[in-house]
């Protein structure tokens, strides 16, 4: 295999992905939507100019650890501390509503089994699949459309992080019904210990940048520590507490979002997440499509299985938005914004192959959700946004 190959990929990919994301702009559409189509296209499942390969995922995965950095960048803290309540009942909603949906789903079409049922524990795998949340779509739709740092925005990009952390513990907690070893109560205890360690030590960190930034005002010294501490937290966070490399991202983003040169820090990040690594995040989530294993039992819970997912969370946070006081239109703003799935219901359903919970064709319609939230979510949020304008 010619060990350049990566260079080729790169190449069409970002060729590709420009080219539809103009002419999605041209069409009033998010250009992400176009990024994500251009991937399609080129993938496996079209023309199959481009593989999924190790490279393309790394990249993909900087692309959205840099999404996330920016979204905390841009951050209003007076927003994120009125919404934070609000944000997390949004966040259980978001999470126990699509997993007794997805329940339902499977057995509907695999067979009942009794409360503690192997059939009933598949189920609810099937149902943790679909509770994961995946913001970094959302980020960066409201970002083109100038409300990531509006109230809606702010509630989203907050209930979708505490989304990841429940959805974490109850991932373990359905995973420990067949693997007896894991151990939910440190599971639980390591996602404390991370926030509560993230905002002890961000307190020091916003420190040394502000004197850096006094020091050193409008330099690129202060984005390339920036990034440093974003890579650093979002590595910290997966490899030592499990939680997801995005979360930390993100709340490196927050811890730096007073800073006096946070705006100029978020516009240098935006130029390499803009020009390269976004763009492969986008095209890569196309990539990952295939219709090998579809056959018309498939194709028909493929169906219900994105239908009942996207619904499940319009439903539960819209609902649960209304009760928290948002006017109709911002509740639906809300449920759509967490409809997106991602990187997480990935790896969610590949820790379940893994042990035994699913078979290999149940891939296909986990992509095929993520594909068409990812591309639904951006195109009804613009939408709303432009039917009824709000912060």
């Amino acid at each position: 295999m010619d060990s350049l190959v990566f260079l080729r990929d790169l190449a069409i990919i970002l060729l590709v992905a420009k080219i539809f994301g103009i002419a999605a702009r041209k069409l009033h559409a998010p250009e992400v939507v176009g990024e994500i189509l251009a991937g399609l296209l080129i993938g496996p499942a079209v023309l199959g100019f481009v593989d999924q390969s190790d490279f393309i995922a790394q990249m993909a995965e900087i692309g959205v650890i840099l999404l996330m950095f920016e979204a905390g960048l841009g951050t209003d803290m007076k927003k994120l501390q009125q919404t934070g309540a609000k944000a997390t009942a949004i966040a259980c909603a978001g999470v126990f509503v699509p997993i007794i949906a997805g329940t339902i789903l499977y057995m509907c079409f695999y067979g009942w089994g009794e409360l503690g049922s192997e059939q009933m524990i598949r189920g609810l795998f099937i149902g943790t699949i679909i509770s994961a949340t995946s913001v970094s779509i959302t980020v960066a739709a409201l970002k083109e459309i100038g409300k990531l740092s509006g109230t809606v925005g702010t509630t989203i990009v907050s209930a979708a992080i505490i989304d990841d952390v429940i959805g974490i513990v109850v991932l373990t907690f359905v995973l420990s019904a067949k693997n007896q070893d894991t151990n939910v109560w440190m599971i639980v205890f390591k996602a404390i210990a991370f926030f509560a360690i993230a905002i002890l030590s961000g307190f020091v960190v916003y420190k040394i940048f502000c004197w850096l930034d006094k020091r050193y005002e409008h330099t690129r010294r202060i984005p390339i520590a920036a990034l440093v501490y974003c890579l650093a937290m979002a590595y910290v966070a997966e490899r030592f507490f499990g939680i997801a490399d995005i979360t930390g991202a993100y709340v490196a983003g927050v811890v730096l979002c007073n800073l006096h040169d946070a705006k100029y820090v978020e516009r240098k990040v935006d130029v390499s997440s803009y020009m390269v690594f976004a763009p492969v995040f986008f095209a890569g989530i196309g990539l990952k499509v295939s219709f090998d294993a579809m056959d018309s039992k498939l194709l028909i819970f493929s169906v219900a299985f994105v239908l009942t997912a996207c619904l499940a969370k319009i439903i539960g946070c819209g609902l649960v938005s209304r009760v928290c006081r948002f006017n109709g239109h911002d509740s639906l703003k809300i449920g759509v914004g967490m409809m997106t799935r991602g990187e997480v219901a990935l790896i969610t359903a590949q820790k379940g192959l893994a042990l035994g919970f699913i078979t290999p064709e149940f891939f296909t319609p986990v992509i095929l959700l993520i594909l068409v939230s990812s591309i639904l979510a951006p195109i009804l949020l613009k939408r709303l946004y432009t039917s009824h304008p709000t912060d």
